[in-house]
């Protein structure tokens, strides 16, 4: 995919940007990189599109900030409106996974002018505030189960075990998330003597069906240069993103959404068919909702084509232009 830097009010993003046409925006979450949307890039530029995609603040070869509130939904946004502006794209589709989904719905709450529609993955839309300080809550979980939100929160305790380890740490969080792990059965181990890698799962050997030895190898390349630190910032600037999004509780999304997710996405299991029924209520234009069967929580490299059909269609949903093609 061709890549290159862009400078933005003294900030540098790597970018994936490939095509012409109407912009799509894709916004990756941990751990990953631009790369993690490169079936998506190739599908999208051969379909008549711009497609767009950074690695995002703290990964990669983009700028990694030191303080935490840059981390939050709605610094990121604002980050991403100044990138719009430096690529010259008035209005975008904005595609999110992970933590890339609650940035992209940011950038249609806070830029909604910007945001032609909306694609999550993985993780639904979620208006209301939790009723605590995370970090307080993650924490209580946390003595009872191992919880990777806890074990995160220190600076420098994950790194000192997961960036010496890159490759294998990957592996095996890229095997625990898919659909062929039971995620949730991390949560028996306790927190306490226990690091990450102690409780997640052995990989089996690659290639599986959707991650070759050869892409592995690229996410490994990565986080071995940079170490895991910036994209772990994401989860140390929890306590600051509930304080700076606090303006936006329960507030609808009115732009046109797509949310596609798998079913066997731990994510899906521990928001419970609430969460999915809250989004209903609070995106008036849902125009679906999809549930991958046998796939995890990386919908979009593990079901590549399901995803790369039902974003082509929303996106020609979304531009009259496309539409008419």
């Amino acid at each position: 995919m061709p890549v290159r830097s862009v400078e933005v009010d003294g900030f540098t993003w790597n970018i994936h940007d490939e095509g012409v046409g109407p912009a799509v925006v894709m916004c990756h979450g941990f751990p990953g990189l631009g790369y993690s949307y490169r079936h998506q890039v190739e599908t999208l530029a051969a379909a008549g599109y711009r497609a767009v995609a950074p690695d995002m603040p703290g990964y990669g070869r983009t700028d990694r900030p030191k303080a935490v509130e840059e981390y939050t939904n709605v610094a990121v946004a604002d980050r991403l409106r100044r990138l719009l502006d430096a690529l010259g794209i008035h209005q975008a589709v904005f595609v999110g996974h992970d933590f890339g989904a609650p940035v992209a719905w940011t950038m249609a709450l806070r830029h909604t002018d910007r945001v032609a529609g909306l694609v999550l993955l993985a993780v639904p839309y979620a208006p209301d505030r939790l009723p605590a300080r995370p970090s307080e809550l993650y924490a209580a979980m946390a003595r009872k189960h191992f919880l990777h939100l806890h074990y995160f929160q220190q600076p420098g305790v994950a790194e000192a075990e997961l960036d010496p380890r890159a490759a294998e740490f990957l592996a095996r969080v890229f095997f625990a998330l898919s659909g062929e792990y039971r995620y949730l059965d991390i949560w028996s181990h306790p927190s306490e003597g226990h690091g990450y890698l102690d409780v997640l799962p052995a990989a089996p050997e690659l290639p599986w069906g959707w991650l070759s030895a050869a892409e592995l190898e690229h996410y490994a390349n990565e986080f071995s240069r940079t170490g895991f630190g910036g994209g772990l910032s994401w989860y140390r600037a929890y306590d600051a993103n509930w304080e700076a999004s606090a303006r936006y509780e329960g507030a609808p999304v009115e732009v046109p959404t797509l949310f596609v997710a798998g079913a066997s996405d731990p994510v899906i299991t521990m928001s419970g068919p609430h969460a999915l029924e809250r989004m209903r209520q609070t995106v008036p234009d849902l125009r679906g909702l999809h549930l991958l069967d046998g796939a995890g929580h990386f919908v979009q490299m593990e079901r590549r084509r399901e995803v790369d059909d039902l974003l082509l269609d929303f996106v020609a949903d979304v531009n009259p232009r496309k539409r008419s093609e």
